[in-house]
């Protein structure tokens, strides 16, 4: 008889859903960003997480573990992070025993890293007067979150000013010398003045609502981009399309969330990738954004 050798390990990637029933999507993009062998579970909660996270990392020897990695998803945002916290917990890095995870619930890392991109074509994010508009959703805070580590001077808009007041503590408290401040943006006056001497606006609300009215908008004499990452017909800046992409509206560059949406896939295909070239990764937002720099 012949000898034979092993054949080259599969890469594997693990998907952590928190809701029920795995999201389709996410399988989709995991598929056509070439991984070999995909598990999904749902309904992860974080007692079982543990035992998941030993599976990927006792079955494998060290130089080979950057073959498998975990993905961690569902729609919702929170219980997400609770999930990649208790991921962490349970690798074992002083061993070498550990994989790349992306966290990526809702879509909100790479659809947030996917908004600053295109915001930074066309304005340089340092020292840029810029506002949130439904700051203190999962996808608005990490919009925030970015355009506040690379310099620009954040407006963090919402209906409850004591909402976004907690986001900006929260923010400055995990970027020190983060130049945040909350605003009120319950009605047209005040959302007039949120966005008065602001360059760039990015709606990032909850579907169905419309954060930024025509008049206020062509009030607003500096601006200079908006981006609307609403996918659901009220668009989040009134006139702005979904298909929009660098498109001009009334002297104002404009994108809406299917112009923002290619480079956000291929942020998500990209990240996907970047999990198999090591196995020391945790990629948040900020590892997202920098995965975007190159897109």
């Amino acid at each position: 008889m012949g000898s034979s050798t092993p054949m080259d390990k599969p890469s594997i990637l693990v998907q952590l859903d928190t809701d029920s029933q795995p999201s389709v999507f996410d399988r989709v993009v995991a598929a056509d960003s070439g991984v070999q062998q995909l598990f999904s579970y749902g309904g992860v909660k974080p007692e079982q997480v543990q035992a998941l996270v030993h599976g990927c990392i006792f079955t494998r020897g060290p130089k080979d573990l950057h073959r498998t990695a975990i993905f961690i998803g569902g729609s919702d945002v929170s219980a997400g992070e609770v999930l990649l916290a208790e991921v962490k917990k349970h690798l074992l890095p002083q061993w070498k025993l550990q994989v790349s995870v992306l966290l990526d619930s809702n879509g909100a890392n790479t659809t947030a890293a996917a908004a600053v991109r295109a915001a930074a074509w066309h304005v340089d994010l340092t020292g840029v007067k810029a506002l949130v508009l439904g700051g203190t959703g999962p996808v608005g805070q990490r919009v925030a979150r970015l355009l506040a580590r690379n310099g620009a001077e954040v407006r963090v808009g919402s209906r409850q000013k004591a909402r976004a007041e907690q986001v900006c503590g929260a923010l400055r408290s995990r970027l020190q010398g983060a130049n945040v401040e909350p605003a009120a943006t319950g009605t047209n006056p005040e959302i007039e003045q949120a966005l008065a001497g602001r360059t760039l606006v990015f709606a990032a609300g909850a579907a169905g609502a419309v954060l930024l009215p025509k008049a206020a908008r062509t009030a607003g004499a500096e601006l200079r981009v908006a981006i609307d990452l609403n996918a659901v017909p009220p668009a989040g800046i009134e006139e702005v399309e979904i298909t929009d992409k660098a498109k001009d509206r009334d002297g104002v560059i404009c994108y809406g969330a299917i112009g923002v949406g290619d480079t956000k896939m291929k942020i998500h295909r990209a990240a996907i990738v970047k999990l198999f070239e090591r196995n020391d990764q945790i990629l948040d937002a900020e590892e997202v954004y920098e995965i975007a720099k190159y897109i």
